[in-house]
């Protein structure tokens, strides 16, 4: 996952995740996020603390971690509190980094 910087906010497109370091629930969704990085073998991610970036949390309303932000045209497609399982990720990211299943 990659750390998110002032440059990579101001990227077009990009999944977000969100997190503080002590939320357990956070572990549980970040190890979903690691395995699909896993899988695919390259950063598909982007990750944020949420105690480092309160403006950015205000501005676009995160109402709460773990939050997988998705932005697309510098607009936020969608926020998603609930990542239920590894499952349920890649039913977005098939709709949202469909290039990441072409078959090579």
């Amino acid at each position: 996952m990659q750390q998110i910087t002032e440059e990579s906010l101001k990227q077009e497109r990009m999944l977000l995740y969100i997190y503080t370091p002590f939320c357990g629930t956070c572990t549980v969704a970040r190890s979903m996020l690691d395995t699909i990085e896993s899988v695919h073998g390259m950063d598909i991610f982007y990750e944020m603390n949420a105690s480092l970036y309160p403006e950015f949390m205000q501005e676009n309303k995160i109402e709460s971690v773990p939050c997988l932000l998705i932005k697309e045209g510098n607009q936020v497609k969608e926020k998603i509190y609930a990542f239920q399982s590894t499952g349920n990720i890649y039913s977005y990211l098939m709709t949202y980094k469909p290039e990441i299943f072409a078959i090579k």
